[in-house]
């Protein structure tokens, strides 16, 4: 049996489609997957992605929010932002003097790809931009093959045994890839399958893994 698989079934049944990742002016997609549509829909996406560091969504959501307001979800428009205005815009998500920072370096990158699909090599090489971040930019901007792990992902494998707690981000990540690639064969399933597995663990997470002792209930132990 492919436990990791189960994992998954057994958490969009008890949840759904949770349509990540959510876009200003339409929010959760459920059910559809032709997001992100256009080149500002991927820049929203990557720009969340290095706000939501050691954050929650809700709070990024204000930051977006903030700088949408401003006609400012967009590369040139932020590059050309006073750098007080930008941290002020962002200041919701946290660390926003280390954000703006890196959002600018992104954009640097960014702008250089002139519409390309950066490599997750060259993402990795941006300084402010992590394993987690440069994937879920991959995962849910460029719709790229990485999976994403976050703490919740290792929390729960961690309880369900199926990994040690010295795991590394890059052995959890292969596991969840290796395990899904053998039953999905289809590239355009198992992308789908990946962005929805990675927000159910994060939906799951909330409610069994966020407060110690990890996984307290949780319905997949049993």
């Amino acid at each position: 049996m492919n436990k990791i698989y189960e994992i998954y079934k057994q958490l969009h049944a008890n949840y759904g489609s949770q349509g990540w990742w959510p876009i200003l002016g339409y929010g959760y997609h459920k059910d559809d997957y032709t997001f992100p549509r256009n080149s500002d829909e991927i820049f929203e996406v990557c720009l969340g992605s290095i706000l939501t560091q050691n954050t929650t969504f809700t709070s990024v959501v204000k930051s977006l929010e903030n700088l949408y307001a401003k006609g400012a979800i967009n590369p040139y428009k932020i590059e050309n932002m006073d750098i007080k205005e930008l941290k002020e815009a962002i200041r919701p998500s946290g660390y926003y003097n280390q954000k703006a920072l890196y959002i600018l370096e992104f954009i640097k990158f960014y702008k250089s790809l002139d519409g390309k699909t950066p490599t997750r090599e060259a993402l990795l090489n941006i300084k402010g931009i992590g394993e987690e971040t440069a994937d879920s930019m991959l995962l849910y901007g460029y719709k790229e093959l990485e999976f994403k792990v976050d703490a919740y992902t290792k929390r729960l494998l961690t309880h369900l045994e199926l990994v040690d707690e010295r795991a590394k981000y890059g052995n959890i990540k292969q596991l969840m890839q290796n395990s899904l690639k053998e039953v999905i064969n289809d590239k355009e399933n198992l992308l789908r399958v990946y962005q929805e597995f990675h927000a159910l663990i994060v939906e799951h997470g909330k409610k069994y893994y966020s407060k110690k002792p990890y996984g307290v209930g949780c319905f997949l132990a049993n």
